[in-house]
């Protein structure tokens, strides 16, 4: 089976990932508060969100989609037209403030079977977490963790669970185990400076490049720069020298395939 890729809107980011977002995958975009998450989110539904693939972006307790929407206007990849149709907002405050996981598992089926969505975006999903933690069991919490990421992959939706977290909070999290892929970004001293960074944690299917890697928000929005940059342009200009023949067809060819001709 081939796994089709769709892509992230983010300059820099598909060649990271390996290709771009590996469609209908469960995915979850974390780190600490001020990273991008938001602005990163809302960049790879604008690029993939249709009219007839639409995308649904549902809100907790975090920013109201107004005011959300207020700052996400000022990058060049917002487009206005796509607002209401191919891009919905749904508040799920009150459903996890009052009542229960099941509740809040039953509000979001309701409204993909009733949009179907190529696309699904839940920000801040930490928010469930927490409201959940208080009243049910971890059980209960990885119980709803999988029916909900079942269900969208069923529904054929790419999923991104968005929310703030600490680096600690990654080991024996349910939410961690069973996502497809874990993009994490974080803001990094480096001298006098604070320089943002993202790193693929995990991602099923497919080769991305690892470790820490640069991140800018201008006003395109997220731009990514990988790490191996330079040394990909370094191997390409190094495979376009010529090489000496040594006058030995074979062990040429072992050396690194037949020399330029002069």
């Amino acid at each position: 089976m081939v796994i089709h890729k769709i892509p992230s809107g983010v300059c820099g980011l598909d060649d990271i990932l390996g290709g771009g977002i590996p469609e209908f995958s469960f995915n979850i975009i974390a780190g600490t508060p001020g990273c991008g998450k938001t602005t990163l989110a809302h960049q790879i539904v604008f690029a993939n969100a249709t009219v007839k693939k639409p995308a649904l972006y549902f809100t907790v307790l975090g920013e109201p989609a107004m005011k959300m929407l207020r700052y996400q206007q000022q990058f060049a990849f917002f487009d206005e037209a796509k607002l209401g149709r191919a891009i919905r907002f749904i508040n799920l405050a009150d459903v996890v403030l009052e009542q229960n996981l099941d509740a809040v598992f039953r509000e979001i089926v309701e409204q993909v079977e009733a949009v179907g969505p190529s696309l699904v975006v839940v920000d801040s999903f930490r928010t469930v977490v927490r409201k959940a933690m208080s009243g049910t069991s971890e059980l209960e919490m990885q119980v709803f963790v999988q029916r909900l990421a079942q269900f969208l992959t069923s529904w054929e939706a790419t999923t991104f669970l968005v929310g703030e977290y600490s680096p600690e909070e990654i080991k024996d999290n349910p939410v961690f185990t069973i996502a497809d892929a874990l993009i994490w970004l974080s803001q990094v001293p480096e001298r006098n400076s604070v320089v943002r960074k993202l790193q693929v944690m995990k991602l099923r299917g497919q080769e991305s490049v690892p470790g820490l890697h640069t991140i800018r928000i201008s006003a395109a929005g997220l731009q990514a720069f990988s790490r191996t940059l330079g040394l990909v342009e370094k191997k390409a200009r190094s495979a376009r020298r010529r090489r000496l023949s040594i006058g030995i067809p074979e062990l040429d060819k072992m050396l690194g395939g037949r020399p330029a001709r002069r």
